[in-house]
């Protein structure tokens, strides 16, 4: 498989089927995405790989504290507090895309608020996976986490895999680092489900637009 066709062919998958994803798999994806560049070469990267029980504990605290009214605590922003143009007319439009491709009306809250807490199960895949980056690191290795991030997808994708990278699973870090014994100076940054994409699901069928290269480059010769 091309780079460009990976790149392209890349999309968030919210539905999986129930076929497990072998540990070696797994650990050749994550070995390869580790040759990622980063800063100083300091690999920022820290992942915890949950299945089977282990998976299920986490999902359900999560499922549990967001049913009980808890809204969570992100260990940093993720999204701006004022939502300003064109974000937020992208933002409106991504919604509405994933609501519309399951029927889901505006008006059918208990429907909407089901499939948001999707998100906390991994959208059912086998494989959920925990992103976690120490508070002593800063916004540079971020951006090396990102181009890890990338790395993951597209190298899973090459194995076969679907994927949907979640800062959903980041909205409640205290329970994480609860349920995985993880030290206080570790910040939860993102989540990410994995597995073999149903692509009977009609979630999976749609795919966000992308803004022409004219919009966001500009070449300057002189």
């Amino acid at each position: 498989m091309k780079v460009s066709q990976a790149v392209t062919e890349r999309h968030s998958v919210r539905a999986f089927t129930n076929q497990a994803v072998s540990e070696d798999i797994i650990k050749d994806i994550l070995r390869d995405a580790g040759r990622s560049p980063s800063g100083a070469n300091t690999q920022p990267w820290h992942v915890v790989v949950l299945t089977g029980a282990a998976k299920g504990r986490l999902q359900d605290r999560i499922e549990s504290a967001f049913r009980n009214g808890d809204r969570g605590n992100m260990d940093y922003p993720y999204y701006p507090e004022i939502w300003e143009e064109p974000y937020k007319a992208r933002r409106l439009a991504c919604g509405f895309q994933l609501y519309d491709a399951l029927g889901i009306a505006r008006e059918d809250k208990q429907r909407r608020m089901d499939q948001w807490v999707a998100n906390y199960r991994a959208f059912d895949a086998p494989v959920m996976m925990i992103f976690l980056i120490e508070d002593v690191m800063q916004t540079g290795s971020y951006m090396d986490y990102g181009m890890f991030l990338q790395s993951v997808m597209l190298l899973a994708l090459e194995q076969g895999l679907g994927t949907c990278p979640q800062a959903a699973l980041a909205e409640y870090p205290d329970i994480v680092r609860d349920e995985l014994s993880l030290d206080d100076n570790v910040r939860v940054l993102c989540g990410m489900a994995l597995g073999y994409e149903d692509c009977d699901a009609v979630v999976n069928r749609y795919r966000t637009p992308r803004e022409p290269v004219e919009n966001y480059v500009t070449f300057r010769t002189v």
